[in-house]
């Protein structure tokens, strides 16, 4: 008798092995195709994300950040930040009352402003201006001076047809 309970015994320990290898066995090939699967989605996040990253350093080309040759113009005046210097420069150029001076437009909806400014390199600078229906875009020739003073001479500029909606 003694003998039979532990036939079962052992038969009983084997199924509950063989069914722990095999539930095992499935989890193991869930868990590697789950693993295949977010392996795939991180391969196409990884070239996402260069893409991206090649994207911004071309936007970021045209820009005084990013141009040593011309950043080499403001090194006696001791600027910590040059493109800031001469954005600010520019937006001060906003009127309070009235269109910005450097518009060449005079405001339908409201005042032009300058809203958006990017300085390309030690020379010019494009620009966005708009009086919140109408808008157009500016490029300006500046000249940054030993005593900091700032020249902005207009070269170009449009005026789109249609109005932001």
């Amino acid at each position: 008798m003694q003998k039979n309970i532990y036939r079962y015994l052992f038969l009983f320990a084997a199924l509950i092995a063989l069914y722990l290898a095999f539930s095992g066995n499935r989890k193991v090939a869930e868990a590697s195709s789950e693993i295949q699967a977010l392996r795939g989605q991180v391969e196409a996040l990884e070239d996402s994300l260069e893409t991206s990253r090649l994207e911004v350093l071309d936007m970021q080309y045209f820009s005084l950040e990013n141009n040593d040759d011309a950043l080499v113009y403001y090194d006696h005046l001791q600027l910590e930040n040059p493109s800031r210097y001469i954005a600010d420069r520019l937006l001060e150029t906003n009127e309070p009352r009235g269109d910005n001076p450097l518009v060449p437009y005079e405001g339908m909806e409201n005042d032009f402003k300058i809203n958006k400014i990017k300085v390309l390199n030690h020379r010019w600078i494009l620009a966005d201006f708009s009086d919140g229906k109408y808008w157009g875009e500016l490029l300006i020739e500046y000249e940054l001076k030993d005593d900091l003073g700032i020249d902005f001479t207009v070269l170009d500029h449009l005026l789109y047809a249609r109005s932001h909606q």
